[in-house]
C-alpha cells in the first residue's frame, strides 16, 4: 500500500466554426500521453453493460454513472450496470455480472490482463464504440501514473470538479488552451466544487478535449458505496492473487491503490493513437 502511494501521489482540437463534436466512434479525439512513446484517446464515457442482451456501450455523457441501480446486478437484469469486478470481460466465464467473493473468478490468476481477452475493450464489441472487438483497452497502472504525474506539465492537467452536478476528476489533454470565459484550477482542495461547470459549459471544455471521470463509488457484492464521494477506475495491472490496482480519487487525494478483485469498480477504456 505504502509503495503504491509512493509511485502515485499524485491535440488540442481546433475549434471549428460549426462546433463539430470531437467524439468519433466513441473516442474523444484529444491526445493524452501515457508513456514516452504512447498516446491515447479516451472513450466518451464509462463502460456499461446490459446482461439481458449481452450488450456493451459507453455512457452517453462523461458524467453519467449508474449508481444505486448496480445493486440489481445479475445474469438476467434488463437494466445497465457500470461497476465491474476486475477482468470481467466475459472471456473464460469471467462474467461482468459476477458478485461472488472467490478471487479466482476474476481476471487471470496473478497475471496482468493487459493485451488479453480478460480486458473488457480487447474482448468485446462496444456498440457505440466502433462495434468491433479489439478497438479498446484498459490503461496499466504505470500509464495512469504517467498521465497524472509524469507527462509534460502533468500537475496542471488534472483537478477535481463538479460537472452537471456530478463530482469527479478532470483530465486535460497534452495540448490545451482554455477557452475565453472559462476557468480551470488544477489539483485538489477537499471540495469538488473547486471547478464547477454546467452541462453547457462542460460541452465547451469537452470540445477542447477535456475528460471527466465521475465519482461513481464502488460495489461490494450488491452493496453500493461512496457514490459522489470517490471514484475508482480499474487498471489492467494485477497486484497479487486477490487484488488488482486501480486509480483512486476523492476530493483530497489522487493515488494508486490495490483493491479486492471481486469489488465493483468503474472502467474507462482508451484507444491508442496511431499515426
Amino acid at each position: 500500500m505504502k509503495l503504491l502511494r509512493s509511485i502515485l501521489p499524485f491535440l488540442l482540437l481546433s475549434f471549428v466554426a460549426q462546433a463539430q463534436s470531437p467524439v468519433k466512434d466513441g473516442a474523444i479525439l484529444a491526445e493524452f500521453s501515457v508513456s514516452d512513446s504512447t498516446k491515447v484517446y479516451f472513450s466518451q464515457g464509462n463502460l456499461q453493460y446490459q446482461a439481458s442482451t449481452n450488450t456493451w456501450r459507453f455512457a452517453e455523457h462523461q458524467w453519467n454513472y449508474v449508481g444505486k441501480d448496480n445493486e440489481n446486478i445479475s445474469k438476467k437484469y434488463k437494466g445497465w450496470i457500470d461497476l465491474f469486478g476486475w477482468g470481467t470481460s466475459g472471456y473464460n466465464s469471467k462474467n461482468p455480472y459476477e458478485t461472488i467473493l472467490n478471487f479466482s473468478d476474476y481476471g487471470d490468476g496473478e497475471n496482468d490482463i493487459a493485451g488479453t481477452n480478460y480486458d473488457w475493450g480487447v474482448y468485446n464489441k462496444i456498440s457505440n464504440g466502433g462495434n468491433q472487438a479489439g478497438l479498446w483497452r484498459t490503461l496499466t497502472i504505470y500509464e495512469w501514473y504517467y498521465l497524472i504525474n509524469t507527462r509534460v506539465n502533468a500537475s496542471n492537467k488534472n483537478g477535481i470538479a463538479t460537472v452537471n452536478g456530478v463530482s469527479g476528476l478532470i483530465l486535460l489533454p497534452d495540448t490545451w488552451t482554455l477557452l475565453d470565459g472559462m476557468t480551470f484550477t488544477s489539483g485538489t482542495n477537499g471540495d469538488f466544487a473547486l471547478n464547477t461547470y454546467s452541462a453547457s459549459d462542460w460541452s465547451k471544455m469537452e470540445m477542447n478535449g477535456a475528460v471527466f471521470l465521475p465519482a461513481a463509488g464502488s460495489r461490494y457484492e450488491t452493496d453500493i458505496r461512496g457514490v459522489g464521494s470517490f471514484g475508482t477506475f480499474w487498471s489492467s495491472s494485477a497486484y497479487d492473487g486477490g487484488s488488482a490496482v486501480c486509480l483512486h480519487f476523492d476530493s483530497v487525494f489522487v493515488y494508486a491503490d490495490h483493491m479486492c478483485r471481486c469489488s465493483g469498480r468503474s472502467v474507462r477504456l482508451v484507444q491508442d493513437v496511431r499515426k
